[in-house]
């Protein structure tokens, strides 16, 4: 089975050193998370390191917000991180997501790539380019916000 890739980037006026500890600590991850909003109610579980390799990320909340965890397995500072990530529910899914961040003056260049096996929806719905758009506009909001975050 093919694995799918769903990538975005934004430019933020930060330098990667601003970026980073956003990226690489879990914890900070409810600044900018494009998921955040979803379940006011959503808990969460912190454990391994408090950010780089190791740190860990478990959450649970309603349909919307589903199940699962997610761990950083590679850490390049200050230019990327790999988280590994795991969905229980509402759907069983299994990917890996990377942020690098590559200089560009006084501007970063923010690029977020999840890719993985296909699941029974995304094999369906990859080639009519809804997984791409589902997923992509996830990012495009993640970005947006983590782009807000740094550039104050």
């Amino acid at each position: 089975m093919a694995d799918y890739t769903v990538t975005r980037t934004q430019t933020i006026a930060a330098l990667p050193e601003k970026i980073f500890p956003l990226i690489a600590d879990l914890h900070e991850w409810r600044r900018w998370s494009p998921w955040e909003g979803l379940d006011p109610d959503l808990d969460r579980e912190y454990s391994g390191n408090d950010s780089g390799v190791g740190a860990k990320y478990a959450w649970s909340g309603n349909r919307k917000a589903g199940k699962g965890t997610m761990e950083i397995t590679d850490v390049t500072e200050p230019t990327r991180v790999a988280v590994h990530v795991v969905f229980e529910k509402p759907m069983k899914s299994t990917s890996t997501s990377v942020l690098t961040l590559a200089p560009r003056g006084a501007q970063t260049e923010v690029t977020w790539t999840m890719t993985g096996p296909h699941s029974l929806f995304s094999r369906v719905a990859a080639p009519l380019g809804l997984f791409d758009k589902m997923i992509g506009k996830d990012f495009e909001k993640g970005l947006a916000a983590l782009k807000s975050e740094t550039e104050v």
